[in-house]
């Protein structure tokens, strides 16, 4: 009974920012983590970053030192700076949540474009 929705993507120039945002519904005390994943066409998808409910964050090596994550509450954020066109991809987010057993919710994803 997790659902989340993403919003924030757009288009930007490169070195330019954008925040994602990540809205939890439902159970949201059920939700022990949560995260972003992106994916290209033709390419894999990476998992970008994470939160852990207890506040632990994990980034990809792509990510490090320009992309922050964080939660509040069901609410969650990704600040992207200095962006760079290979960060161009979808955004999902997800959420991790236990009911009677272990789920994982996912976003429909956001497009961010960083092109000139």
């Amino acid at each position: 009974q997790v659902q989340v929705a993403e919003s924030g993507g757009g288009l930007v120039q490169p070195g330019g920012s954008l925040r994602l945002s990540c809205a939890a519904s439902g159970i949201i005390s059920s939700i022990y983590a949560m995260g972003w994943y992106r994916q290209a066409p033709g390419k894999q998808r990476e998992l970008v970053a994470t939160i852990t409910s207890g506040g632990t964050t994990n980034y990809a090596d792509s990510a490090k030192g320009r992309f922050t994550i964080s939660r509040e509450n069901g609410k969650m954020y990704l600040q992207m700076n200095s962006l760079k066109a290979e960060d161009t991809a979808v955004y999902y987010c997800y959420a991790a949540y236990r009911t009677t057993m272990l789920f994982t919710s996912w976003g429909r994803g956001t497009q961010v474009t960083v092109s000139s």
